[in-house]
């Protein structure tokens, strides 16, 4: 797979939840570090994503916004 987007993170699908038209992606990308993604059904479905199987999370953005107290 070769993509433009610099920030890509191999990791291990830990949680599937189906919706009728989102599915959100749980990855773990790290021993306790996880990341979320809601995509569309269909695309989880062509994807063949399975819990325990092996999936990127793509991370390709704009803008980064960082704030504190």
């Amino acid at each position: 797979m070769k993509i433009s987007a610099r920030n890509v993170l191999p990791g291990t699908v830990i949680k599937i939840v189906r919706g009728p038209v989102t599915t959100e992606v749980t990855l773990e990308i790290a021993a306790g570090v996880q990341i979320v993604s809601t995509i569309t059904s269909s695309s989880a479905e062509s994807l063949q994503l399975v819990e325990g199987g092996k999936a990127y999370g793509v991370i390709k953005a704009s803008s980064v916004m960082v704030g504190t107290d």
